[in-house]
Order: C-alpha cells, then structure tokens, then sequence
C-alpha cells in the first residue's frame, strides 16, 4: 500500500508513512472486506460512513504538519483508522462520532492497539469539544457546507483546521491555518466524503 499507492502519488512525510505502515488497516474493516482492506479504494464502515481511501488519509494527515506533541481534534471517528493513525503521531487526540455503534468499535479496536492517548465522544461533531479547547490541530472526516464557526474558534493560534468544503456529493479539501485570529486558506486536491451532519453542518443524510 506504501510503495505502490502513497509514495507514488507524492507522499513524502517519513512520520506518516511509516505510521501507515504500522497500523493495521484490515482490523478497522468488516471482516467480509478485509481482503479489500489495503486496496486503493474507500471501503464501508458501517451505519452508511466508509473508512477513506488509504491516499486521502495519507494526504489529510500530512497536511497536519503533525510533530508529535500536538492536541488533535477530529470530527468523524468513523472506523477510527485515522484517529489511530492520529493517536500514532500526535500528543493526544480527542475525537468526536455522532454515531455511538461506530465509536464504540472504534474504541475497543484502538485501545486493543494499545493506544492509550485518545478520547472518544459521542455527539454533534459540528459543536467541536470546548471543554478541552483550544486545539492545535483540526480534521474533519466528513464533507462539510463550510468550516464550522464552533471548529474554528477552538483552534489555537497557528493551529491547522482540515476539512473537505463544498456541496453534498463532492467538495474540494480546504486547509487553513490560524494567523492573528483570521484563517489563512489553501485549496488542495478534490474529493468526495459523507455529509458531515450536525448543528453547523448539514442536515440528517438524504
């Protein structure tokens, strides 16, 4: 999965690829599609989320820009396959599921993984978790209308928001960082994600 789809396609951070390396994708799929797992490809995840493409993980988490030390939020725990690629490189990771079937395995998969620096939530991920703010990074794993305003105002300064911004059925992967209180915007590559559903995102699923 590496060395024919990641490095191929330009990832070049060492700290994430060998972190995906290290985490076993095929524990975070149905057990029907395991053989799947390491494909180039999104996969479902159950509950109609999907565990993404092992690219746009590895191009999401390189944005990061993530060191090691660093207070993660993630909105969309989803299979948990990025916040356990997030609990490998980062301080602590806080993340946030709507759905508490999903947070529930993903839980009890990544503490079997041995990963003790990570804490579930279940509840409007648009809402963002602001008893533990500020955060120095920011993921949504789900496409949003745009960013949301709770999200943004828990990011410190300097602090990295990642999220996919666009329609329901497709959205471009937006990148904004934190400077004298405004967000500085880059546009990366296009993409297609679930909505994300909440308070300042979209309704309940068509």
């Amino acid at each position: 999965m590496v060395e024919n789809q990641l490095m191929p396609r330009g990832i070049k951070d060492i700290r994430v690829l060998d972190a995906m390396r290290k985490i076993p994708r095929h524990l975070f799929v149905d057990e029907s599609m395991q053989y799947k797992a390491y494909d180039d490809t999104p996969l479902p995840a159950g509950e109609e989320q999907t565990i993404s493409q092992p690219y746009m993980v590895a191009i999401m988490t390189e944005l990061l820009e993530l060191k090691g030390s660093e207070r993660v939020l993630e909105i969309g725990t989803g299979s948990g396959y990025q916040a356990a690629i997030l609990a490998e490189l980062s301080g602590h990771v806080y993340t946030v599921e709507r759905l508490g079937s999903l947070s529930k395995r993903a839980g009890e998969i990544i503490r079997a993984l041995g990963y003790s620096n990570i804490n579930f939530r279940v509840s409007d991920g648009t809402l963002g978790w602001p008893e533990e703010a500020p955060f120095d990074r920011i993921i949504i794993t789900a496409g949003a209308p745009e960013l949301p305003e709770p999200l943004t105002e828990q990011l410190s300064e300097g602090g990295i928001i990642l999220a996919p911004v666009g329609g329901r059925f497709s959205q471009q992967l937006i990148k904004a960082r934190k400077n004298n209180g405004e967000l500085i915007r880059v546009s990366h590559t296009p993409c297609v994600f679930v909505p994300l559903v909440g308070r300042y995102g979209w309704k309940e699923s068509l």
